[in-house]
């Protein structure tokens, strides 16, 4: 006789394992890094005395400039790829290196007179930078304003690329972009400015004649990079918010849709 009972389904397959979550960067962690420690350091440890934290103007200059380019090495080793931001930052920090060393090596006040124009341009040229790859990438693949700005954890963009195509408006949404891009770019622009006019500020009448010129120098450049990060995050978070309205308005018009249709679920 044979055995009427069907034979056992054969055990299913183990599940694939989830794909490791991806490492996101801690915005706190950067700006503690970047920002706050440097100035810390310039601002505390530049003296020659007996504290402890007293490490002297070469030291203290070595150290606000290491802790960040070490950061930044290390972010790109455990994220295998570049962060432009990260990047930039690391370009400054090293030309902050260069011209401190420029002017440590001299003990000419005429020299030392140079110092607002020099840290001024260093300062100008990180946002100018910053802004013009928001430029040059306009036609690329993945375009930078898109990353930062209409990025698709915001923005629906498959039901607006859909609606702007059944209304023939794909010129219009290009237009939309390219001219939201240069606004951008004009936040940056403005944030240059007043980089150069906060190093202007500080740097200006430091006394090149000064016995602690190095300390007095390391100070101001920790009041100029704490301050820094507010003119260029200001002008960002003023301008971004106006574009972020601009665009929405714009999307709307383009493609019909309503606010909660141009936006992504949440």
């Amino acid at each position: 006789m044979t055995d009427s009972k069907a034979a056992p389904a054969p055990p299913a397959p183990p599940a694939p394992p989830a794909p490791p979550a991806q490492k996101q960067d801690n915005p706190l962690t950067d700006i503690i890094v970047n920002v706050i420690l440097p100035v810390l350091i310039l601002s505390h440890c530049s003296k020659e005395g007996d504290k402890a934290w007293h490490l002297g103007p070469y030291v203290a200059m070595g150290l606000a400039i290491i802790i960040p380019l070490a950061y930044g090495i290390w972010h790109f080793i455990q994220h295998k790829k570049l962060n432009t931001f990260s990047a930039v930052g690391v370009f400054n920090v090293l030309l902050t290196g260069l011209i401190t060393i420029y002017l440590f090596a001299t003990d000419d006040p005429e020299t030392r007179k140079h110092a607002p124009l020099l840290f001024g341009i260093k300062e100008a040229i990180q946002p100018l930078i910053l802004g013009s790859l928001f430029l040059l990438t306009h036609k690329a693949a993945t375009p930078l304003f898109n990353a930062f700005v209409y990025n698709e954890g915001i923005f629906d963009h498959g039901r607006i690329n859909k609606k702007v195509k059944e209304n023939n408006n794909e010129q219009g949404l290009a237009d939309l972009l390219w001219s939201s891009t240069k606004l951008f770019f004009g936040s940056f622009c403005l944030s240059a400015v007043m980089n150069l006019a906060l190093a202007y500020h500080f740097l200006g009448d430091l006394d090149p004649n000064a016995e602690n010129w190095k300390e007095l120098y390391n100070q101001d450049v920790g009041r100029i990079t704490g301050w820094g990060f507010l003119v260029i995050g200001v002008p960002l978070l003023i301008v971004g918010g106006f574009i972020l309205a601009r665009m929405i308005k714009g999307l709307k018009s383009l493609t019909g849709l309503e606010t909660e249709k141009i936006l992504q679920a949440r």
